[in-house]
């Protein structure tokens, strides 16, 4: 989790909100990293776990990564939610809930489905004391500019 609020505080270069994500592959080494690059490349799927499965995807030179994990600093939304559904990963562990737009029980649960074929482990609230901190921080600042 600590390389996934890494990737999270780079969002902040580009002015986009700062949630990261890693994925690990089955040996625990990092194969693949995002951070929130909507504002940077006027791309409205390029949320941290979207960039950093793309990532993980080409490393291991296919789209299925299973034995992977996906680390995410927030509770993904409905599109990550389905794409670590789709990506097929063992385990996706989280910090902090979404109330607003969480999918993995906040709002809806996407991953846990059983109406779909493949349905991850979960492990949520992984720091989130600390991921919940930077995304205040992040907005308290916006709302002042605004």
């Amino acid at each position: 989790m600590r390389e996934a609020l890494d990737e999270a505080r780079a969002a902040l270069a580009s002015d986009d909100v700062p949630i990261g994500a890693v994925v690990l592959g089955p040996d625990g080494a990092v194969i693949g990293r995002g951070h929130n690059e909507r504002e940077a490349d006027a791309d409205p799927t390029a949320h941290a776990e979207v960039v950093a499965l793309r990532q993980a995807a080409r490393a291991r030179g296919e789209w299925r990564l299973d034995g992977c994990t996906i680390v995410v600093t927030l509770e993904p939304c409905t599109m990550c939610a389905g794409a670590v559904v789709l990506s097929r990963v063992d385990r996706l562990v989280f910090g902090a809930y979404d109330d607003k737009a969480g999918a993995v029980g906040s709002l809806w649960d996407v991953v846990r489905d059983r109406r779909l074929n493949h349905r991850p482990e979960v492990v949520p609230g992984v720091l989130a004391e600390e991921a919940t901190s930077l995304l205040h921080e992040f907005f308290a600042t916006h709302r002042v500019r605004d």
